[in-house]
C-alpha cells in the first residue's frame, strides 16, 4: 500500500461565528472540531499529518502539535496556497494525499478510508468527494460528461442556470497523487477577483495535462458539513448527538426521544437500559444493562454498574453499584463512590466518600470524605462537617449504624458498628460499637413566658 499523508486546513478565523475563539476550536459535543477531524484521520491509518494554521493561533498549535506536524501559513492566500506550505515536507514522496478542513467535524474514518481505496484503486490523479444534496447553493458543481466521468468543477459564481441545478457538489474534501500535488500547485494563479490561489484549480490543471481525475460520491453528506457560524456549530452539535444515539438504539439501548439526549462519542450503554429525554451522557461515562436514566440527569465521566437508576440527578466522575438509585435531585461529586443496593434520595451531595451496600441516604444530607459502612440508616438533614477551613478531613461509619435527623459529624471521627447517633446531636468524638451518642443542650421551658412578651391574641393589633 503507497504511504499516506493528510492536510488539515486549519488557518481561518471564522469571522462569521462572531467568537474570539478560533473557528476550530469550538466544540462539537464536547470536543474541539479540529480534534474531532485529527481522530478521524488518525482512525483512517494515515502515516503522516500536517495541520496549516496562522501564525497567531497559539491555541490551535497547542492542540494541533500534540498529534499532528503543525505549519505555519502567514498570509491567508486560499486553499491552493495554504496545502503550498507543507511542500518541503512532501513533493518529493510518493503516496498519497488527502486535504481536508479543520471545521468538518462531521468527518468519519470510515468515509475517508473509502475515498482512499477509491483513488488508490482507480489510479487517478486526483479525486474529488462529492456529496449529492437538494440544496446545493453555496457549493461548487460537479461536472460529468456523457460517460459519467469527472468532467470539470464549476464554481456557483460561475454556474449557469442549468448548471446550478445540478445536485451533486464538491465537498472540499481531495484525495490527491502527492507528486502531481505539488507540480500542480506550481502552475495555480491567483489570477481570480478575490486574488487567491484556489485548490480546485488544481483539477483542471491535472486535466489539461492529460492526468486522469476522478469523483467519489459519499454516502453521506452531512459528513461533509462545514462549520462557519453558530447555526451551523448548533447543527453539528445536534447531528453528532444524534448519531451517537443511533449507534447505541442498534446495541439494543431504549432512548425514547433521540432528538433530544445529549450523548458523547465515548459513551457506552448496556442493552435494555431506557434513557429520558434531556438526558446529558458527558465524556467516557459507561452505564451497565437494565439502568434507567430519567428526565434532566447529567452524567459525566461515570461508570454505572447493572439495574441502576438516577432520577434527574448530576453524577460527576463517580461509581454507582448495581441495583442502587440516586435522585431525584441528588448530587454526586468527583469519587463518590456508591456500592450496591445503596439508595440516594433527594437532594443529597456525596463527594469524595465511599458508601457500602445497602446503606440508606434518604434526603437532604451532605456527605463529604467519609467512609460509610453497610446498611447504615442516614436520616434528614445530616452533614459531614470534614472542612476546618485549612484542610479537609475524613470520617468512618461502621456497619448498620443509625445517624439521625439534623446530625453534624464534625470530621475526623470514627463511629463503631452498630452506633446510634441521636437526632440533633453534634458529634465531635469516636463512638464505640452499640453506644448511642448525643450531643445536645438540654431542653428547658420557661412557664408563662407568654404573658411576658405582652403580645394580644389580635394579629391586628401590635
Amino acid at each position: 500500500m503507497p504511504k499516506r499523508y493528510a492536510v488539515i486546513l486549519a488557518a481561518g478565523k471564522g469571522t462569521r461565528m462572531k467568537s474570539k475563539q478560533y473557528k476550530v476550536l469550538h466544540e462539537v459535543a464536547h470536543r474541539p472540531m479540529l480534534a474531532r477531524v485529527i481522530q478521524a484521520v488518525k482512525d483512517a491509518a494515515i502515516d503522516e499529518i500536517y495541520t496549516v494554521i496562522s501564525p497567531e493561533a497559539d491555541a490551535v498549535r497547542s492542540l494541533a502539535e500534540k498529534e499532528t506536524h503543525v505549519v505555519v501559513q502567514d498570509e491567508q492566500l486560499g486553499t491552493g496556497h495554504a496545502v503550498r506550505q507543507v511542500e518541503d515536507q512532501l513533493k518529493d514522496k510518493p503516496g498519497t494525499t488527502i486535504v481536508l478542513y479543520g471545521d468538518g467535524p462531521m468527518i468519519t474514518a470510515d468515509t475517508l478510508n473509502q475515498l482512499l481505496s477509491y483513488h488508490e484503486e482507480a489510479g487517478t490523479k486526483a479525486t474529488v468527494m462529492t456529496g449529492i444534496t437538494a440544496n446545493p447553493t453555496g457549493y461548487g458543481r460537479i461536472i460529468r460528461n456523457a460517460e459519467g466521468h469527472l468532467e470539470r468543477i464549476v464554481e456557483e459564481k460561475d454556474a449557469t442556470a442549468d448548471e446550478k441545478v445540478i445536485d451533486e457538489v464538491n465537498t472540499g474534501i481531495y484525495a490527491f497523487d502527492n507528486p502531481s500535488l505539488f507540480n500542480a500547485l506550481t502552475k495555480v494563479t491567483a489570477d481570480n477577483q478575490q486574488g487567491e490561489y484556489y485548490l480546485p484549480d488544481v483539477v483542471g490543471i491535472l486535466k489539461a495535462a492529460g492526468e486522469p481525475s476522478a469523483a467519489y460520491v459519499m454516502d453521506d453528506f452531512t459528513e461533509a458539513m462545514g462549520v462557519n457560524t453558530q447555526q451551523d456549530l448548533a447543527r453539528a452539535n445536534q447531528l453528532i448527538y444524534r448519531r451517537n444515539a443511533e449507534r447505541l438504539m442498534a446495541e439494543g439501548v431504549t432512548i425514547l426521544d433521540p432528538a433530544h439526549v445529549w450523548i458523547d462519542d465515548d459513551v457506552t450503554v448496556g442493552a435494555q437500559t431506557t434513557i429520558e429525554p434531556d438526558v446529558h451522557l458527558i465524556g467516557r461515562t459507561t452505564i451497565g444493562e437494565d439502568c434507567h436514566i430519567t428526565s434532566g440527569s447529567r452524567l459525566e465521566d461515570v461508570t454505572l454498574a447493572d439495574h441502576v437508576t438516577i432520577k434527574s440527578s448530576m453524577l460527576e466522575s463517580s461509581t454507582v453499584g448495581a441495583f442502587s438509585d440516586v435522585g431525584p435531585m441528588a448530587h454526586l461529586r468527583p469519587n463518590a463512590e456508591i456500592h450496591e443496593h445503596v439508595h440516594i434520595g433527594n437532594f443529597v451531595e456525596v463527594k469524595n466518600s465511599v458508601i457500602n451496600d445497602y446503606t440508606k441516604v434518604g434526603h437532604l444530607t451532605y456527605i463529604g470524605d467519609a467512609d460509610l459502612g453497610k446498611g447504615i440508616n442516614v436520616s434528614c438533614g445530616v452533614i459531614f462537617s470534614n472542612y476546618d477551613g485549612n484542610q479537609k478531613h475524613r470520617s468512618q461509619v461502621g456497619d448498620h449504624s443509625f445517624i439521625g435527623a439534623n446530625v453534624t459529624l464534625i470530621s475526623p471521627v470514627t463511629i463503631a458498628d452498630h452506633s446510634f447517633l441521636a437526632a440533633g446531636s453534634t458529634i465531635t468524638d469516636d463512638v464505640a460499637a452499640r453506644d448511642m451518642a448525643i450531643a445536645r443542650a438540654r431542653q428547658v421551658n420557661k412557664e408563662g413566658y407568654w404573658e411576658k412578651l405582652a403580645v394580644s391574641d389580635n394579629p391586628g393589633n401590635e
